[in-house]
């Protein structure tokens, strides 16, 4: 080996042999040549990490790894293909991407559609959606578990519940008319499963209102892009020669909702707005509700989509306020050519000038709701020939001085007739508030056919006259119905028929009608047992039940009860379609009656107004009159038997065993309903 490598061996080695305790030997030109190329390689390639390492421990200077290279330079040069062998394709994943494609487009669509149905058409279109799919998977539901068995398990009240809690999140869901078809629907629901029951007795909670901004809208759209300020003459800014008016509504429904305002000549008004979404949703929703009972009556072959255009035609009406102000005006001036009602019925005058399609602007009405049985019956603290502000029409009196309330609210409260304690009231007989009621509904239907079909406690105020009277004030006339000469006739002779057990002239009346069950018909107008038929569709329903378990003869029973709904609308061009909603008037009245404590007879008071109406009549010749007249006067002497009816639960009433006719009666439904038909009366109309 030459010297020059050698001395590049020992600079590489110098750095281990200083950690060397001993010294190092000394090199001789001989043991250099003694080392190979090969050896002196190898150390160097074994070596270098060990002293790194080391070295490295004490912080040393690093070490440059240097190698020696032995083998002959050559070039590089890259593989041929011929070597590579056959490329591998590429994965393009096309399922994948096809797949992914079809979501992207999906959502794309998905987005689009849900911003123009949100922003042109106020989520119309997805209410329909939703209403659709509840409307099959409820089908579906009823057309595979409707059977002794169910193919789910669970039982037929099981299956009732399922499709009553579905019904119910998606009328509460959607909202606006859907709450008004909830509402229909709550008030018959006496005849349903008791799960539905139960379910629709929460439909009469108040609907959330809207934002200022949409009431704005509503009013600029409605009165030529005028500001509420120019239409009213009203100031949010406190200008004296100006009125004022509340943002925020003081009621507000399903429909619409109400605002409190002060006119510039004083007058304080209710200001009825719809809700904006209304007018583009309504024919959306009407279309979703025929399509789905369309199909629900091909579906399980009950007649009913027959009912629905009279149905969607009475709700359509029920959005358009100029019907409403008219319907106000009719009853008006009805209720002031009617001497028995003269001065016991106030209806609130219209504004038309500050009214349209949408708005309706009425006089404020200062009164006590009939759900409010403590201040109507507490003791009066108003003065003696005094009476509440705003009876009989007086103007209000103005405000001592005009406040920001809570919230916003600017309306003056006027509850001096409460007292000092503020614990006083009207003073009135729960007996006189529902004589004037019974009787004007019972003359809207007998006497003059034109029908209020919303009487609920809402609608209705209470005020004490001067003489100590109550005066009944009737709002919200959006809803009602007319009926013609012949059918108004034939109603008050059927009425007629049922209080005096009269099963030909009820047998003929029902025929007319297409009905084939006058008795079941004939309890349910009562809402009561009628005890005067012949029991035929009982036994019908009832009668040689084969089911050999209680879930097969409760299905069994039900399925005849579908079959006694196919007779009694087999012929349903002769059904009249107005006694759907005067049978929601009859339900809303009875149970007014019963939540007052039943302070009057309401069947007898009713069947004389029947009677006494074809007396009235002026329709009929005067022979037809004069026989009438001759037989209200034998119908009088009938009812008094239901006289003894009535103070025998009053008397059990006063000795804490009952709660009034009304709620004997409705037990005594349910018993019979029960033990006879199979069907569950559970609720009361008022509930929740």
């Amino acid at each position: 080996m030459s010297l020059p490598v050698a001395g590049l061996l020992l600079r590489n080695l110098k750095p281990q042999c200083s950690f060397t305790p001993n010294p190092l030997p000394k090199v001789t030109s001989r043991s250099v040549q003694r080392l190979s190329s090969r050896s002196i390689h190898t150390s160097l390639r074994s070596r270098p990490s060990t002293v790194s390492t080391s070295f490295a421990k004490y912080g040393g200077p690093k070490i440059v790894r240097r190698a020696i290279q032995n083998q002959r330079y050559q070039a590089f040069t890259p593989p041929s293909p011929e070597s590579l062998g056959k490329a591998k394709p590429a994965r393009l994943y096309p399922r994948t991407i096809k797949w992914g494609r079809r979501l992207l487009y999906i959502s794309a669509f998905s987005g689009a559609f849900y911003l123009v149905d949100t922003q042109f058409y106020s989520s119309s279109i997805t209410r329909s959606l939703r209403t659709f799919w509840t409307g099959i998977v409820i089908a579906i539901d009823y057309k595979l578990n409707f059977r002794p068995h169910p193919l789910l398990g669970g039982g037929i009240d099981d299956l009732h519940r399922r499709s009553a809690t579905r019904i119910f999140d998606l009328l509460h869901h959607n909202g606006g008319l859907y709450l008004k078809i909830g509402q229909a629907i709550a008030m018959q629901s006496a005849v349903l499963p008791p799960e539905f029951q139960k379910m629709f007795s929460r439909m009469f909670d108040d609907a959330p209102q809207n934002t200022w901004s949409d009431v704005e809208k509503v009013i600029r759209e409605d009165f030529g892009g005028r500001s509420p300020g120019e239409v009213f003459g009203i100031s949010f800014n406190g200008d004296p020669s100006k009125g004022v008016m509340e943002k925020k509504a003081r009621a507000s429904a399903s429909v619409a909702q109400v605002h409190w305002a002060r006119l510039t000549d004083g007058r304080e008004v209710a200001v009825k707005v719809q809700k904006r979404e209304i007018a583009s949703q309504v024919g959306w929703d009407l279309w979703a509700f025929k399509t789905v009972m369309r199909v629900h009556t091909w579906w399980f072959d009950l007649p009913l989509y027959s009912l629905v255009p009279y149905i969607s035609e009475r709700l359509m009406l029920e959005t358009d306020f100029v019907n409403e102000a008219n319907n106000s005006d009719t009853m008006e001036r009805l209720v002031a050519s009617e001497p028995r009602l003269r001065g016991r019925v106030y209806i609130p005058k219209v504004y038309r000038d500050l009214s349209s399609k949408r708005i309706m602007t009425t006089e404020w009405i200062e009164g006590v709701r009939l759900t409010d049985k403590e201040a109507l019956t507490a003791p009066w603290r108003g003065g003696r020939g005094k009476a509440s502000p705003g009876a009989n029409g007086t103007p209000l009196p103005p405000p001592k001085r005009l406040s920001l309330g809570g919230e916003g609210l600017l309306k003056p409260e006027r509850n001096e007739w409460r007292g000092p304690n503020g614990r006083g009231g009207l003073g009135l007989s729960l007996k006189s508030i529902m004589t004037t009621m019974v009787d004007l509904f019972s003359a809207q239907m007998f006497l003059w056919g034109v029908v209020h079909c919303d009487p609920h406690p809402g609608n209705i105020f209470i005020r004490r006259k001067t003489n100590g009277e109550p005066e009944l004030v009737l709002i919200d006339h959006g809803l009602y119905i007319n009926m013609t000469p012949k059918f108004r006739l034939q109603y008050c002779q059927f009425w007629k028929a049922i209080m005096t057990f009269d099963n030909k002239t009820l047998g003929e009346i029902t025929s007319a009608w297409g009905v084939k069950a006058p008795d079941l018909f004939a309890s349910a107008t009562l809402m009561r047992p009628y005890e005067g038929g012949d029991n035929s569709t009982k036994e019908r329903i009832t009668g040689e039940l084969k089911g050999k378990t209680p879930a097969e003869r409760h299905y069994e029973v039900q399925e005849r009860m579908r079959q006694g709904v196919r007779e009694i609308l087999s012929e349903e061009e002769n059904f009249p379609r107005e006694l759907l909603f005067i049978g929601r008037n009859m339900r809303i009245v009875q149970g007014n009656n019963q939540f007052l404590g039943s302070p009057v007879n309401r069947i007898k008071m009713t069947g004389t107004w029947a009677s006494r109406s074809l007396v009235d009549a002026r329709d009929l010749s005067f022979g037809e009159r004069f026989v009438n007249g001759w037989r209200h006067l034998l119908f009088k002497f009938v009812m008094f038997s239901t006289d003894v009816v009535f103070y025998t639960s009053k008397i059990r009433q006063w000795f804490g065993l009952g709660d009034g006719m009304e709620d004997d009666i409705e037990k005594q439904m349910r018993y019979i309903a029960k033990d006879q038909w199979g069907m569950d009366l559970q609720h009361s109309v008022f509930e929740g």
